[in-house]
């Protein structure tokens, strides 16, 4: 945390603690001591709250912008790729 204040000390700096998160800043607000409160800017709540896409949306995404005819990948590139064993025996 950059910054703390108490509720009260919060209430009496609302300016600079509103400036402080505006600014990047996290600022956390605490009570007899004890953190209650975070006040952040509204980009860094909006970059923490955003849906984050499945992975077959971004790569859907991404071949949307990208050609990849030009790449000269042929089908059958990535079949024998993966290691298709079931990997350890169980002792179960």
């Amino acid at each position: 945390m950059q910054k703390r204040y108490s509720v009260a000390g919060a209430r009496q700096n609302f300016a600079n603690v509103i400036a402080s998160a505006e600014h990047g800043g996290i600022v956390e607000i605490t009570r007899h001591g004890r953190p209650v409160a975070i006040v952040m800017s509204a980009a860094h709540f909006a970059g923490m709250t955003r849906e984050v896409p499945t992975f077959a949306d971004a790569l859907r995404d991404w071949r949307e912008r990208h050609d990849v005819a030009h790449l000269a990948i042929d089908e059958d590139t990535f079949v024998d790729l993966r290691d298709r064993s079931p990997g350890r025996t169980s002792p179960f």
